[in-house]
């Protein structure tokens, strides 16, 4: 059906004279009677009769009319949603992230974009870390943000930043009071005898944890494997043994000191890269580009937020 004869029918029904609306809408007054009377062939009975010189609504006319009202109250419902989705100031962003990095990485990212586009929403969703999963949380994401590179030929990949890692201790191990002595870095081979706290193996994290450890010249004796990286550290702090992690940031909560102690890990590539992944087959919305961009001019200008001392 034609919308602009459905809004002439509830100007016309809400009591203006078909020559107002054609003054409101800039139509001839016989192009208005010439669609109301199309809309009402459509629907198959008349809506409108004339009373004198005024157009009033018949009883099938009277049962539309709610019906009416409520589907142009949610058609403009609709388009405004939609508005409000385009703009760039006061869109939606969609975003998938890891969740070793909701404690640093995307707080500061989402509170320096808004800081100058206020209006801008995030819809936030945690994915894994492991090589397989389908990027983007499965095509409900617009953007990532993690650390695996997706096989996916159908979206591009943004190497944002290397996040080094280190060795998590329990504050009372032998090798965590070595800070005393200024001997802060740690090669894996010292803790080759060590009972170890770790995802589980299809994790990326893990499957580095694991070759590092092999490049050292031992296979890990892991004796617990977790979902999350908060429940290896509750571990490695009750001296159930150590972990692999993410070096804290300044400003998460990993960095507070406590429980658990964090030692350089001097073995070659114990860092993981830190990817920005959109699709390749859509065009991103303007708050989502705009986002987008925020991204990658913070992480080249150097402005993430700092490793932990």
């Amino acid at each position: 059906m034609d919308t602009d004869a459905l809004r002439w029918l509830q100007q016309v029904a809400d009591g203006t004279t078909v020559t107002e609306v054609s003054e409101l809408e800039s139509v001839t007054q016989s192009g208005v009677s010439r669609a109301l009377a199309r809309l009402e062939a459509q629907i198959g009975t008349p809506l409108l009769r004339r009373s004198g010189r005024t157009l009033r609504m018949t009883h099938a006319g009277a049962v539309f009319k709610p019906h009416l009202d409520a589907l142009l109250h949610n058609l403009d419902d609709g388009i405004a949603a939609v508005s409000q989705l385009i703009d760039p100031d006061s869109g939606t962003v969609a975003l998938a992230f890891q969740q070793s990095l909701g404690t640093w990485l995307v707080p500061d990212l989402a509170r320096s974009f808004r800081a100058a586009h206020p209006g801008v929403r995030f819809r936030l969703t945690q994915v894994r870390n492991e090589p397989n999963s389908a990027p983007l949380d499965g095509g409900n994401a617009d953007l990532e943000l993690g650390t695996r590179r997706p096989p996916d030929a159908a979206v591009h990949t943004r190497l944002i930043a290397l996040e080094p890692l280190r060795l998590a201790l329990p504050r009372e191990h032998l090798l965590a009071g070595q800070q005393s002595t200024g001997q802060q870095r740690i090669s894996l081979a010292e803790v080759a005898g060590e009972p170890f706290i770790g995802l589980r193996p299809a994790s990326a994290l893990r499957r580095l944890t694991d070759n590092l450890c092999e490049q050292a010249g031992f296979r890990p004796t892991v004796i617990f494997e977790g979902d999350d990286l908060s429940n290896v550290r509750g571990f490695v702090a009750a001296g159930l043994g150590v972990a692999v992690v993410p070096a804290p940031r300044a400003g998460s909560p990993e960095a507070v000191a406590g429980p658990v102690v964090y030692r350089e890990i001097v073995d070659p590539g114990a860092v993981r890269e830190i990817l920005l992944t959109w699709s390749a087959e859509r065009r991103l919305l303007p708050a989502t580009d705009l986002f987008r961009r925020h991204v990658i001019r913070r992480a080249a200008t150097g402005r993430l937020p700092a490793v932990s001392e």
